[in-house]
């Protein structure tokens, strides 16, 4: 069992996990793209239904493509490596709950294995479509988002218009037992 100085640091790491939009050039090596695959492979769906299938995106020209479905999302031209997320497209409630959870879990992966990931969703079913085209993925699946991952060159957001950082402290966001209790 690992000592519970291990535990706090690598829960610090997870507080420490930022959207990363800005990369080094440097490819991701394989070993590291399988580890992350097998992280999402054993995450945890709706009724073990495991509706994913991921495609690994190491052609810059197909991420700068991705990247041009609209401007929030141009940062993606720059990652050395995306992971798109394509899911069964049969639930679309639980698939919805199913990404959100190996999205997630890759994000804090590449933190612990020392690099930063950024997600970038392709936008309305337009763009959606296009980006299912560009990525050769079946119309009757779904197709939202793509997990860019690389070594972080810097963590500030790049846009024009960034959203500040921070958080808002616990009082704000907790009650107990009930929505507005506070603990006396």
């Amino acid at each position: 069992m690992a000592a519970v100085s291990e535990v706090q640091a690598i829960l610090e790491q997870i507080r420490k996990v930022r959207q990363i939009r800005q990369y080094r050039p440097e490819s991701v090596p394989e070993d590291i793209v399988q580890q992350l695959l097998e992280i999402a492979r054993w995450t945890g769906s709706s009724r073990n239904t495991q509706p994913w299938h991921f495609i690994v995106v190491d052609d810059r020209e197909i991420l700068r493509q991705l990247s041009q479905l609209r401007p929030p999302i141009n940062w993606l031209a720059g990652a050395p490596l995306g992971i798109a997320i394509v899911l069964n497209g049969q639930s679309e409630i639980s698939e919805a709950y199913d990404e959100g959870r190996v999205t997630e879990r890759l994000l804090i992966a590449a933190k612990l294995l020392g690099l930063g990931g950024g997600v970038a969703w392709y936008g309305d079913e337009a763009q959606e479509a296009e980006a299912k085209r560009i990525l050769g993925i079946p119309p009757e699946r779904t197709a939202r988002s793509i997990v860019a991952i690389g070594y972080p060159l810097s963590a500030r957001d790049p846009r024009p218009t960034p959203v500040s950082g921070g958080r808002k402290p616990l009082a704000e966001l907790v009650s107990y037992n009930r929505y507005g209790q506070r603990r006396s």
